[in-house]
């Protein structure tokens, strides 16, 4: 390849090129032999190389870049051995992320934005589109759409900057994963993993050539396991197939690919803090995964496995079209159909613990509905809810831009729209009493789990919902000198919602919404690129957060007194970033106000409308010699405060830490004739409030996980990776339903997988 005419603004496909620019660029270590283990670690650090947040679709350096942005390859992604998509955005500076809850309904904060759970300000792409366009609904948030596996090339994260005129109009963090493409020779790896909380999973990848220009990838996965919270039974598993066709063209290339999933995990959730529970309790077991509920306004009874949990059983199907149509200009449309269930079912605490001889209807013990077992009064029992959502969503996205470039300048406009709908089925509440145990039975003898009515919460609906979505786009970047750019985005979108519910399950609709809005984004940049590999930015932007169909539900009475419901977010950046060839650091500062934001703290309950500001810093920083050491360090360090609010004004935002940060050394060697890496990572966060009142503390924690990978020349290749080695019994939140409840949610148990993979080329 001629790295000197190489140019990542104009690759017909930057998907495509983005893994062979890390490696033609000058500077990097090309004499290097392709098997040494220190120039592939210097490739992850040096020359690293971004594809999102461009309006024009095209990758360049990050170091290039006016805003701020995170790379994983596929070894880093590894070396985080992600238990939940939502594992790799904590290597994302600026971003808070709680995978406690289990495979699947993440929680994501992003610099110190407002939020209560799940993942408002957070959107997932697939190949460069929305696998949803709502970032969440109630119970369900992009991360729970999409599953890791060994079909996953790399992952882009932005946060800020274009983000809120590009893509889906997202003001907060866009992450972006893009999947391997076939190549001119046949390659392929099969992995076994197995973990001490009995993982079997098996994946494989294989690619290749189908035809002159026509290439493949087909891989996937097969899993289950009892869960890192061991529920006695199969509590995790699913399975993915994924398949990517690439045909080049004279002029560009096309891209077609379909990823289907069905994959779920139990749902875990706070947990009361008391002696003998620790981070590996779960409430679901054997006793109690199959239970009754009454629903409705005829008492309908039905029975459900809650062993179902959280998942994901649709697919995303979509591709891209990219061409070169001369003159330079230059022809981008990318587009997903996603289709599929993504249920909840778990058992929710509802209050504090209590001694049974408190609510036992003899004042001194009650029997176990499953193993007739008599429980003593001084046995601890908890109001456990038996929660059911019916999920099914449908969506179809595209986005195309045409883009010119001349010598000193790049212009682009774009269409973007998008189509989707939610139907629901809820059916919350549904208490009965538990023995707080590992799986602890319901029992008998007590009124309230005898006489369902006699003191249960319950909020039942039918709902449905569709939404449109179309945005037009421009954006403009100037070359003024050879070292100053400047670039201006702007979007025009506009967002339509209809949707109707039958709260109570008894055919009346009760909230029906038409709604038209539009709204205005922008985005404005200046880069002065003052050497080839540092530079300054400074980036000012203003987008929002659109409404979509709970948040009608839960604010009905502000969208019936004319209320538009729509978040306005203003961001301000500052950023400096230097890569050499040893090392990078990249320090952006932040200011943002958000303004309008809502939150409920249980469906059904009042909204809280406030306004939030916070500003800090990001800290992003990589390492490396030639002896094979290297080290990565991520930091956060924000101030959030709540500017306006009915009761909470001048409190900080709940769930959000002052600081955060994240050290990873690695080490490669050889033993023998095989390669070694020896790996860590060190992560400690600062104390958080609960909840916005700030009454409720989360202490904050130190935790370290370690991993050790071996490999022969000939593709055989072993991985061992430990999280939470000292077993850490930290909490990422309280009880979100009542704070004043002492109920919390751990970080997972110490917990092992061990691999062994095989790779042919």
């Amino acid at each position: 390849m001629n790295t000197s005419a190489f140019n990542p603004l104009r690759a017909k496909n930057p998907v495509a090129h983005c893994i062979a620019l890390a490696l033609a660029l000058p500077g990097a270590a090309l004499a290097q032999d392709a098997d040494n283990q220190n120039s592939k670690a210097e490739q992850d650090y040096f020359e690293q190389i971004i594809v999102t947040g461009t309006a024009s679709g095209t990758a360049m350096r990050k170091v290039d870049a006016s805003y701020a942005s995170t790379s994983l390859s596929e070894d880093q992604i590894k070396k985080l051995a992600p238990k939940a998509t939502v594992d790799l955005f904590k290597a994302v500076p600026g971003v808070w992320a709680e995978s406690s809850g289990g495979v699947s309904g993440a929680n994501v904060f992003v610099r110190g934005f407002p939020g209560g759970g799940d993942a408002p300000f957070l959107t997932v792409q697939l190949q460069g589109v929305p696998v949803f366009q709502p970032p969440t609904l109630s119970f369900l948030e992009n991360s729970t759409l999409f599953r890791v596996d060994e079909t996953v090339s790399f992952m882009d994260a932005l946060r800020g900057g274009p983000n809120a005129v590009v893509s889906n109009g997202q003001p907060g963090l866009t992450t972006n994963f893009l999947l391997k493409e076939g190549g001119e020779s046949l390659e392929g790896k099969i992995k076994y993993t197995t973990s001490d909380y009995d993982l079997q999973r098996i994946d494989g990848v294989l690619s290749g050539k189908l035809a002159d220009d026509l290439y493949f990838m087909a891989g996937g996965y097969v899993q289950q396991s009892s869960g890192l919270r061991d529920a006695g039974f199969n509590s995790e598993k699913g399975q993915q197939f994924t398949l990517n066709i690439t045909k080049v063209l004279d002029n560009g290339k096309i891209n077609l690919f379909t990823r289907i999933t069905d994959d779920h995990g139990a749902w875990y959730l706070p947990t009361p803090l008391v002696d003998g529970v620790d981070n590996s309790f779960t409430q679901l077991g054997t006793l109690n995964r199959q239970g009754t509920i009454q629903y409705g306004a005829d008492g309908k009874s039905e029975s459900f496995d809650f062993g179902e949990g959280r998942g994901w059983d649709g697919a995303i199907t979509g591709g891209s079209i990219n061409l070169e149509l001369g003159n330079g200009w230059t022809f981008v449309d990318r587009f997903a159909y996603t289709s599929g269930d993504a249920d909840t079912l778990g058992l929710v605490p509802q209050g504090s613990p209590v001694s049974l001889s408190s609510v036992a209807d003899n004042g001194s013990s009650a029997t176990g509905a499953v193993t007739g077992e008599t429980y003593a009064g001084d046995t601890l029992v908890q109001q456990i809810g038996r929660w059911v959502v019916r999920k099914d969503i449908e969506a179809f996205t595209n986005d195309l831009a045409f883009t010119k470039t001349g010598d000193r300048f790049e212009a682009t406009l774009g269409l973007y729209t998008s189509d989707y709908s939610a139907n629901d089925w809820w059916s919350l509440g549904n208490q009965a009493y538990h023995v707080v145990a590992q799986g602890g039975e319901a029992l008998t003898g007590i009124d309230c789990n005898d006489n369902a009515d006699s003191c249960s919460w319950n909020y039942d609906i039918n709902s449905t919902g569709d939404g449109q979505t179309q945005a037009f786009y421009g954006a403009f970047e100037y070359q003024f000198t050879d070292a100053l750019s400047g670039d201006i985005g702007i979007r025009r979108e506009n967002h339509e919602i209809h949707y109707t519910v039958d709260e109570g399950l008894d055919g009346v609709i009760t909230k029906a919404v038409d709604y038209d809005k539009s709204d205005t984004a922008w985005t404005v940049g200046i880069n002065w690129q003052f050497e080839r590999d540092m530079g300054l930015f400074a980036r000012a932007s203003e987008g929002s957060k659109m409404p979509y169909f709970d948040d009608f539900r839960d604010n009905w009475g502000a969208y019936q007194s004319g209320e538009d419901l729509i978040a306005e977010v203003t961001q301000y950046e500052l950023g400096y970033k230097l890569a050499r060839a040893n090392f990078n650091v990249y320090a952006t500062g932040f200011f943002n106000e958000v303004k309008g934001d809502t939150f409920v703290r249980r469906p059904g309950d009042p909204a809280e409308i406030l306004t939030n500001e916070a500003y800090g810093v990001e800290i992003d920083a990589a390492y490396f010699n030639d002896s094979g050491f290297s080290i990565n360090l991520n930091a956060t360090i924000q101030d959030t405060e709540i500017t306006e609010s009915p009761a909470n004004e001048g409190n900080e935002a709940q769930r959000q830490p002052g600081w955060q940060l994240r050290l990873t050394p690695s080490y490669d060697f050889d033993v023998g004739e095989y390669y070694a890496t020896l790996y860590g990572t060190l992560s400690a966060v600062d104390d958080r409030f609960a909840n916005n009142e700030n009454t409720v503390v989360l202490d904050g924690y130190e935790k370290l996980d370690v991993g050790f990978v071996i490999s022969n020349g000939d593709g055989l290749k072993l991985e061992l990776a430990v999280q939470n080695l000292t077993d850490e019994d930290a909490l990422t939140e309280g009880d979100p339903r009542n704070p004043t409840a002492p109920n919390g949610r751990f970080i997972m148990p110490r917990n092992a997988t061990l691999s062994v993979s095989y790779e042919f080329y």
